[in-house]
């Protein structure tokens, strides 16, 4: 895409990959490694890092479970080193459509980095579209309609009803953002994975009724299945108890059962309480240990001799590393690439690195590669697997509880409580409120 104008080069985006005209023609418009955003810039939105191929594949994802759609480019704007548009999508088997704006850097003539804004601008407000480009011509306002033919998908009409919560605050502002989808039925995984890349939160819970009275549930992130998280059971709980009512209920998860307790806080916001399966913590292999604090940019020196590194489970494996200082721990800035291959080759689900300000107060955070995004605000698993490391090394009182402190260091704070039964063979258990961001279907 050498030689285009900024604009051309996010309008031929739009209209030709976007839009799923031809979603293999991503490689002509994005660079090798693109960060997208999921949120206004500015904000501490969650990070997917993408390639060509992979967001080709992801536009497919998106037309299998929502398509086929008509697409419209609205408006295309140059300012401050940036492009900004705004496009029009409308589904054919009828349902309310939605105008979504995205910013743009573009380098080398080709898309670096982006940010999404889901439904900024509504259909009846939506701008005209402006000329860009210097052979874009005088006067000329001309929007592209692209209808998009896809036959199949995993649901028809309007799909399912996605709920958006963030867990571990009273505030949408903090908090770990989560998708919902309370009832799943008919999804299968890869509708699954095309709704939660379309959410683009770190995971998005899905929902279904199972035998006994329990739920099978399944969790998504915007690039792959895990096993358990923590966040999205806290905020998928709730959701459930906003519309059926406080009390306990059975997750049946790939990680095994697990109970959750809803009620009310004194203040009336809603929270919920999982008892994670029981821990396990193993030994880190120093080869292991090497790579991590390679990637991270830590030396051996950097860790905490009072909290040795362990792999630590509670429904997925975390590496914890102590830092030895409060400083350490808020500078923050690893190897993506390096650190995403390692997890993958672990099989870990995120990197829990900690700061023990007292005996019971812990500040943490989790860099979450192969979740798409750079760092999780709130990561409950880690929790319940932190609790289980302290318990099973001797290196808290029993029983106890205590505070974890997350976010904070990326603007969205969090607060994680976590229970810790003096019995080895019994769960975690981890508490958080949740509160409701909006929904859409």
């Amino acid at each position: 895409m050498t030689g285009l104008a900024d604009a051309d080069v996010v309008r031929g985006f739009l209209s030709q990959v976007r839009s799923g005209r031809d979603p293999s023609r991503a490689a002509e418009f994005l660079a090798p490694r693109v960060l997208a955003h999921q949120g206004a810039p500015g904000t501490s939105a969650p990070v997917v890092p993408r390639t060509p191929a992979g967001y080709a594949e992801h536009v497919r994802e998106m037309l299998a479970a929502e398509g086929p759609w008509r697409f419209e480019v609205l408006a295309v704007e140059t300012a401050a080193g940036a492009v900004t548009a705004c496009w029009r999508q409308d589904p054919l088997r009828g349902g309310g459509g939605r105008c979504d704006r995205g910013t743009y850097r573009v380098r080398d003539g080709l898309i670096a980095e982006y940010w999404i804004e889901p439904g900024v601008v509504a259909p009846g407000d939506a701008p005209q579209p402006a000329p860009t480009g210097q052979d874009a011509g005088a006067g000329r306002r001309e929007a592209e309609d692209v209808d998009v033919a896809v036959t199949g998908g995993n649901r028809a009409g309007r799909g399912p009803e996605v709920l958006r919560y963030t867990a571990f605050s009273t505030d949408p502002a903090g908090g770990n953002q989560a998708g919902v989808v309370l009832d799943a039925t008919g999804l299968d995984a890869a509708g699954m994975l095309a709704v939660a890349a379309e959410v683009g939160f770190s995971e998005t819970a899905f929902l279904s009724p199972g035998g006994g009275g329990g739920l099978d549930v399944r969790y998504f992130s915007p690039l792959a299945e895990v096993s358990f998280c923590g966040h999205a059971t806290i905020a998928s709980a709730v959701a459930h108890a906003e519309r059926h009512g406080p009390g306990r209920l059975i997750y049946r998860t790939a990680a095994g059962e697990v109970g959750v307790l809803t009620d009310r806080a004194a203040d009336g916001s809603w929270r919920a309480t999982l008892t994670s399966v029981p821990p396990a913590t193993r030994e880190l292999p120093e080869a292991d240990l090497r790579a991590l604090l390679e990637a991270l940019g830590w030396s051996a020196a950097d860790l905490d001799p009072a909290l040795p590194p362990r792999a630590a489970y509670a429904g997925a494996w975390h590496p914890v590393l102590a830092a030895r200082s409060r400083q350490r721990l808020a500078a923050l800035d690893y190897d993506l690439a390096a650190l995403g291959a390692l997890m993958a080759a672990r099989g870990w689900t995120t990197v829990d690195l900690v700061w023990r300000e007292d005996a019971t107060t812990f500040h943490a955070r989790n860099p979450f590669p192969p979740g798409g995004v750079v760092e999780d605000p709130a990561t409950g698993a880690a929790a319940a697997a932190l609790g289980g490391y302290l318990r099973e090394g001797g290196h808290v009182a029993l029983p106890a509880r205590l505070t974890v402190l997350q976010g904070h260091d990326m603007g969205r704070p969090s607060t994680l409580h976590v229970g810790i039964p003096a019995d080895p063979a019994t769960g975690i258990a981890v508490t958080g409120s949740a509160v409701a961001m909006g929904a859409t279907a």
